[in-house]
């Protein structure tokens, strides 16, 4: 750690990382890779067997599967040992994520019960509660639901309409209310409940037993797709909940949904990635297998383009989340050496990269949909069968652009949250969005450039964030606290970090891949490399010309699309040749293979 140089969240705003430091899932270690095959192993074995099964939610079965999923360690792999985990670190639990993210519409079943579930109880909860719940959840000798959610309240999570009310003797809390959306509901033991006290202002979470009575179930929803998972309405009446069954302080349940759900979002862009290259592999097999005009359909141009293509994209972003996920194993073991109870160490370790895990979660669920979309176009007329695995695929990707916060929400907080970074004076932002600002008055530097692809690339992205910089500055500075009013300029800068964040991560994979191996082996991660960052400069202009747009005129507004412009400026690329190389691995490989 001494020697490691640790960057803080939103810092890759403004600070150059080194690639040595970056992990990548090239680095996988033995113990890791057996923990991945057991997940793999648990699908083939007892999910796609029985999918039929499952997504007819066939009574007691995902009871059962979940127990066996405890059985295995698979729910415990980020609990601490003392509560029967395996006490792995936030790397490996992503790991598990995105495995388990291959498990069709279960994956929700397993995501709900280890995220949102358990560990409220396991950083939130005193040493009894600890003591007495997690190993039962750890193990799956329990199932766990998360009770956030009302007809009334969504994105608005603090303006919920339950109650608790403490009981005249003062030894239980009386619970009333109506939550929605409830995954795991069907099956659950153990929900951890959002609720006012009395008149408080803000939301206090409770650990509630399904034994302690007082609570009906509606119906299981009729959902367009993840209809393998239990979704119900939950319904409290007169639930008397005791009261050391308060979950960390009075209201401070809207902080402990805040904070479970920054962990939600970046395990949701692992678990999509997972699905991304199941996605991929069936797309592969099925365009080998199927012939027309006497060749199979992966010999032609316009599938290539569909296979590389969805192949970058989710390099791309596993790059993303692995780069983050390390960034908040160093943050965690920063605050543990300075003395931080391991917990709370957890959490704020997450908290800090709070941006960057709004960021993955967007792109995660994106490239989700894209995958799964051209992966039904790949298919053809069959891709819109339910006997093929595209139809129902296309379905179930759909929810990950709502869960855990919408992705136009997760845009808006993205820049929020760097904005008061900045502010708090956390985050230094405005000293270089000035130094930008004198940049595009002086005269630009014409000097040649480097010929080394990977100091070409390092300059495409210094570049980015220099356009970042200069429309979030700007914008900052005229509108000021009308800002947060403006939410398309707020989703426009959001695109901007996005696409940036995303560029720069496939460039430290790929760069750190060339430290150990010589080019011409990693020359298909090289193609993936420039053809992502050759898109994202036509996205991030296309981003910043849409906002400066809108706030911006006169001399001023052309001074800033030159910049713009030079910001985003790419030299020619034969991207049509970088895809077909990519593709054409796949196609040999008959899988995903990177």
């Amino acid at each position: 750690m001494e020697n490691k140089e640790t960057i803080k969240g939103g810092e890759f705003l403004i600070k150059e990382t080194d690639p040595r430091h970056v992990f990548i899932p090239e680095d996988f270690d033995e113990e890791q890779r057996m923990i991945a095959d057991t997940c793999s192993d648990f699908i083939k074995q007892e999910i796609e067997p029985n999918l039929e099964r499952i997504e007819k939610q066939e009574e007691g079965l995902s009871k059962s599967l979940m127990e066996k999923a405890g059985e295995l360690g698979i729910l415990g792999v980020s609990v601490p040992e003392e509560y029967m985990g395996f006490g792995k670190n936030f790397v490996t639990s992503m790991l598990t994520s995105e495995v388990i993210g291959g498990a069709h519409s279960f994956a929700v079943s397993i995501s709900a019960h280890t995220g949102i579930g358990t560990l409220p109880i396991l950083y939130y909860g005193n040493a009894v509660q600890r003591k007495k719940y997690v190993p039962n959840l750890a193990t799956g000798v329990w199932k766990a639901a998360y009770c956030l959610t009302e007809p009334s309240s969504g994105s608005d999570a603090n303006s919920g309409k339950t109650r608790a009310k403490l009981s005249d003797d003062g030894k239980h809390y009386i619970i009333n209310g109506q939550k929605m959306w409830i995954t795991n509901a069907g099956f659950a033991d153990i929900f951890t409940v959002f609720a006012k006290i009395d008149d408080d202002e803000n939301l206090t979470a409770f650990i509630i037993e399904k034994d302690f009575g007082g609570i009906t179930l509606n119906p299981e929803e009729k959902k367009l797709g993840i209809k393998g998972s239990s979704t119900r309405q939950v319904f409290f009446n007169d639930c008397k909940v005791p009261v050391e069954n308060l979950l960390g302080e009075r209201q401070g349940g809207f902080k402990i949904a805040l904070n479970i759900l920054n962990i939600g979002r970046i395990k949701l862009a692992g678990s999509a990635i997972g699905g991304c290259k199941k996605i991929i592999t069936s797309a592969v097999n099925y365009a080998n297998e199927r012939n027309q005009f006497g060749r199979p359909i992966s010999k032609y141009g316009a599938i290539k383009h569909k296979l590389g293509e969805q192949a970058i994209k989710v390099f791309a972003s596993e790059s993303a989340i692995y780069r983050c996920s390390q960034n908040i194993d160093d943050a965690i073991q920063a605050y543990i050496d300075a003395g931080v109870d391991k917990q709370k160490a957890t959490l704020d370790g997450i908290s800090q990269f709070a941006a960057e895990a709004a960021i993955l979660k967007v792109h995660g669920s994106e490239v989700l949909d894209y995958v799964v979309d051209e992966g039904v176009q790949i298919y053809g007329g069959m891709g819109y069968s339910a006997e093929a695995p595209m139809e129902s695929a296309y379905r179930d990707a759909r929810i990950n652009r709502i869960f855990e916060g919408t992705n136009e929400i997760n845009r808006m907080l993205t820049v929020d949250m760097l904005l008061k970074k900045a502010m708090k004076g956390e985050l230094d932002l405005m000293g270089p969005a000035q130094d930008v600002a004198k940049e595009l008055m002086s005269i630009p530097d014409f000097g040649a450039g480097s010929d080394d692809i990977f100091e070409q690339a390092h300059e495409t992205v210094k570049k980015f964030k220099k356009a970042i910089l200069m429309v979030a500055g700007s914008a900052a500075q005229k509108l000021m606290m009308q800002l947060a009013k403006e939410q398309e300029i707020l989703m426009n800068i959001a695109d901007m970090a996005i696409e940036t964040y995303v560029a720069e991560s496939i460039l430290l994979r790929v760069e750190k891949l060339a430290l150990t191996n010589d080019k011409a082996a990693i020359q298909n991660q090289i193609d993936m490399m420039n053809v992502y960052l050759y898109d994202a400069a036509d996205k991030i202009n296309k981003a910043g010309k849409d906002a400066i747009n809108s706030f911006v005129e006169g001399d001023e507004l052309r001074i800033m699309q030159m910049g713009l412009k030079r910001f985003t400026k790419q030299q020619p690329f034969n991207v049509k040749d970088a895809r077909r190389n990519v593709a054409d691995k796949l196609i040999s490989e008959n899988k995903y293979c990177y």
